[in-house]
């Protein structure tokens, strides 16, 4: 048979397996026959199977919180959430971490990467083309020099008979996704950090207010026990516990002092400075901010969608499953059409007189190649089942996530009730004990008490403020805010 009806054989002969593949999988329905080449290269099956999304039922997601509302929390709402505390000098801290942190510039960097990489896997669809050209001059003795000039080019096809190449961009474009999901969930934890730290510092301003005030109280304690030992209205034993006391009050400041430097260091590297002129707009005091009253968390399904790092989770899966198919079109037939054209002269003048060149269509089957093939495809069935496991983690470690916060902004709120009732006895005993002992008409251990409740108190109140706040925080963090407003990066956008 000539080269020529042998290459259309080899070419029929792959498009009746594509027919059959589709007529065997039941995946398409075959109703006319396109060209030859128009339909090898649209009616192709795909190996491996097809990727739903897992629903939220077989993720074990329960139809409500046990502990919170039904009604949803709206995706504006969430994308800026820390504006509810309205605080103008949070707001621009987070404003700036958003922009110049160094997380999500890596992050950008690894959605960029994967962009190409989806560049890649498409150009797998199109013919490869290489050109070449030389030129020389040959020299012979007892004879003229002569010179000799070739152009060539070749060109080559794997057409994409069961799928395999879509299986490959199937998966990069839900690496993509889970790249750019990535990218969300580092920023919504970038931006939950800097709030925390925020609060963080705040508190520990509050704490040096107290604990510099508390300080004058027992200054002036150590005078009057002092005053009244040089009288002898009392023994030295007063004066020697107000002297501990006032030790013990100056010993408290600096490590408060330094947990205020930790954090004004940390939301200067959040924000991509150095510590120090990064964060001086802090050092000036301020209050704690308040809380929210209320924060609607809408239902647990919800999460699946608010929540980057469990979309993330699910694109995984995807470019798994997908990846079962790449590894499976390596068992059938694939057919490579090539081609090549070129032409050599003694002169440039004469390089397009005589062309040459040639057209040639190839099949090929795997034999034996001791199971390896087979076996990367359970591997990679292995690896979906393992990427389910994990995006079902994910889900159940964000309702996780949300029950407690929810847990912990009530708690948080319980003992600022109760902080506030011990906060109002604790000062009115330390007034009374402090003008009892002044009068002589108590010793200096009850008012050493009172003290010391009226400092535990004050400073208890001021942790529970502290740890509403973060609850607040934590619960907008659980239920996926922080990223929603984000710019398309390289033309990603949430799906």
């Amino acid at each position: 048979m000539p080269a020529a009806g042998n290459n259309l054989y080899v070419v029929r002969m792959a498009f009746m397996a594509t027919v059959r593949c589709h007529l065997k999988s039941n995946k398409v329905r075959v109703k006319k026959l396109f060209p030859l080449l128009s339909g090898l290269a649209l009616a192709a099956c795909a190996a491996g199977p097809d990727y739903r999304a897992p629903v939220p039922v077989a993720l074990g997601v329960p139809a409500a919180w046990s502990d919170g509302s039904a009604a949803p929390e709206g995706d504006a709402a969430l994308a800026e959430w820390w504006r509810v505390y309205n605080d103008p000098v949070l707001d621009g801290f987070v404003a700036r971490a958003v922009e110049n942190n160094l997380d999500i510039a890596q992050a950008v960097s690894r959605l960029r990467q994967a962009r190409e990489s989806l560049r890649q896997s498409r150009a797998d669809f199109l013919p490869s083309v290489s050109a070449s050209g030389s030129g020389g001059r040959n020299f012979r003795e007892g004879s003229a020099d002569s010179s000799s000039y070739s152009l060539g080019a070749d060109a080559s096809w794997e057409i994409d008979l069961f799928g395999g190449t879509r299986r490959a961009v199937e998966a990069s474009r839900a690496d993509l996704s889970a790249a750019g999901y990535s990218l969300a969930n580092v920023r919504a934890a970038i931006v939950a950090e800097t709030v925390s730290n925020y609060v963080t510092a705040r508190l520990a301003q509050e704490r040096l207010r107290i604990s510099r005030d508390t300080l004058k109280t027992v200054e002036d304690n150590y005078d009057i026990a002092r005053w009244r030992v040089e009288a002898g209205l009392v023994s030295s034993l007063d004066a020697e516990q107000a002297r501990a006391q006032l030790a013990q009050n100056r010993a408290s400041i600096p490590s408060i002092e330094q947990s205020l430097a930790g954090a004004l260091n940390r939301i200067a590297v959040l924000t991509g400075d150095a510590p120090g002129e990064a964060t001086r707009a802090l050092e000036a005091p301020a209050p704690i901010p308040d809380a929210p009253d209320a924060i609607t968390v809408g239902i647990p399904a919800d999460t699946l969608r608010q929540r980057p790092d469990v979309r993330q989770a699910e694109r995984a899966l995807a470019a798994a499953t997908a990846r079962i198919g790449v590894a499976e079109s390596a068992l059938y037939p694939s057919l490579r059409i090539s081609g090549n054209v070129g032409t050599s002269a003694l002169s440039l003048g004469s390089l397009g007189d005589i062309i040459t060149g040639g057209l040639f269509a190839s099949i090929g089957q795997l034999i034996f190649d001791g199971g390896a093939t087979a076996s990367r495809v359970r591997a990679q069935e292995a690896a979906a089942e393992g990427a389910f496991a994990a995006y079902k983690a994910s889900v159940l470690g964000a309702l996780e996530d949300v029950e407690n916060a929810l847990v912990a902004l009530r708690a948080a709120r319980e003992r600022q009730v109760q902080y506030t009732e011990a906060y109002d006895a604790a000062n009115t005993s330390a007034i009374l004990a402090r003008s009892q002992y002044q009068a002589g008409l108590t010793d200096f251990q009850t008012l050493l008490s009172a003290e010391q409740s009226l400092l535990s108190a004050r400073q208890g109140l001021a942790d529970a403020d502290a740890d509403e706040v973060l609850a607040a925080a934590e619960l907008y963090s659980a239920l996926g805010g922080g990223w929603q407003t984000m710019n398309p990066i390289d033309g990603w956008q949430p799906e």
